[in-house]
């Protein structure tokens, strides 16, 4: 199977098994999501949408959240992942959007780069999400499944983001995204991936070399 029949198959399988894919985060509006996919990094949705709704309560806006320190933000979110550098990058996040942004999400890739914790995942995400904008954003999800599939034979998030935006057509960019993580997280699982009743099998690399069999 060459890679283009790979990708077409695969297309295929999920637009007809999995037409509706959106994130798992719970929110409102770009500023909520961008707080919860900041959140998000190496921590799952789940534990996110815990804390978040709390956290939404008590700071509603950018000029609330800037208005307060780490130090308050922490005691809100102790329970993700990395809290004390969270905690700062959503203080900073939110002064920047007040100082540059008139308090504002910018829908921009490169704009919302300038912003404390947002790297390029998080940035496509956002522009995808909340903006519609096609982007194809890569976690660990993403990246670990495309490798198994063999859509990518690629060496970092980077790779893989160039690697599938050149063979998936633009228009579908932002609900692959979806596709890749939700099937990652809960069938092409790290560990012990649920290969003998995955749809995807018959025109996955790994399977056909018996890798997880």
């Amino acid at each position: 199977m060459t890679k283009q029949q790979r990708y077409k198959q695969v297309i295929s399988w999920f637009q007809a098994n999995m037409p509706i894919a959106e994130t798992e985060l719970c929110y409102d509006n770009p500023f909520q999501l961008i707080i919860a996919v900041i959140l998000s990094a190496q921590c799952t949705d789940k534990r996110v949408n815990m804390i978040t709704p709390n956290l939404y309560a008590a700071f509603p806006t950018p000029e609330v959240l800037a208005a307060s320190n780490p130090e308050t933000v922490y005691e809100y979110i102790k329970s993700v992942s990395y809290p004390n550098n969270k905690a700062k990058h959503l203080v900073a996040m939110a002064q920047m959007l007040m100082q540059d942004y008139d308090g504002k999400i910018p829908s921009d890739i490169d704009q919302l780069m300038r912003l404390p914790g947002v790297g390029k995942k998080t940035a496509n995400v956002i522009a995808s999400v909340a903006f519609n904008i096609p982007a194809l954003a890569v976690d660990t999800h993403v990246f670990r499944v495309a490798n198994r599939i063999g859509l990518t034979n690629s060496r970092t998030p980077s790779e893989t983001e160039k690697e599938l935006t050149a063979h998936i057509p633009k228009s579908l960019w932002s609900i692959a995204h979806h596709w890749l993580i939700l099937h990652g997280r809960y069938v092409c699982i790290a560990r012990k991936p649920q290969c003998e009743s995955c749809g995807l099998n018959s025109y996955c690399k790994s399977f056909e070399k018996h890798l997880y069999i």
